[in-house]
């Protein structure tokens, strides 16, 4: 058996990026992050409603994790957050961006019912 079939392919490679490259998406990375913490802040102080968040999400938020944002709100601890997300059959490693509109509707009304 030789080595090279067990090498990777070029194909498959991941491409190298140049300097330049890697530093425009290690700024995007820490304008992203300094967003989502002056969001959590804003959710935390009320400024900010998750329900509205939900509905109508900014690009920046999209790879959010659903379970991170529900934690930043006021009342919304692990266990809670777990149980809501448990009833709208969501998965606690979803992103924003990556639920259903069924997902998103139903989260919202949670939410918004006085028990949510």
């Amino acid at each position: 058996m030789s080595t090279a079939a067990n090498a990777p392919s070029k194909s498959s490679a991941t491409p190298e990026r140049s300097l330049n490259q890697r530093m425009d998406a290690l700024q995007r990375a820490n304008e992203v992050r300094s967003q989502r913490a002056a969001l959590k802040r804003d959710l935390k102080s009320g400024r900010q409603s998750i329900d509205r968040l939900l509905m109508d999400p900014p690009e920046w938020l999209e790879t959010a994790k659903v379970v991170d944002m529900l934690l930043a709100v006021p009342k919304y601890g692990r266990v809670r957050a777990g149980k809501i997300l448990q009833q709208c059959r969501i998965s606690a490693s979803k992103t924003i961006g990556g639920l259903t509109p069924r997902q998103r509707a139903e989260l919202v009304q949670t939410l918004r019912s006085p028990r949510g």
